[in-house]
């Protein structure tokens, strides 16, 4: 009898997986990138713009 093994293409698999893993959180990250590029160019122009800015309102804890 003549027996042929088959190869394991365990690690291929395991490559892959890691591979499409890897590309779906790059495509995510870069997305996400743009999503703020907007307001960052805003509260460069005028920092009011900004939720954490420091005037009289938010020191000491004070409210309006």
């Amino acid at each position: 009898m003549n027996e042929t093994q088959e190869k394991d293409n365990f690690w291929l698999y395991i490559g892959l997986a890691v591979a499409l893993f890897a590309g779906g959180i790059f495509m995510v990250k870069s997305s996400e990138h743009d999503k703020y590029a907007a307001s960052s160019k805003a509260i460069a122009e005028d920092s009011s713009n900004s939720a954490y800015r420091n005037d009289v309102l938010h020191n000491k804890g004070a409210t309006k």
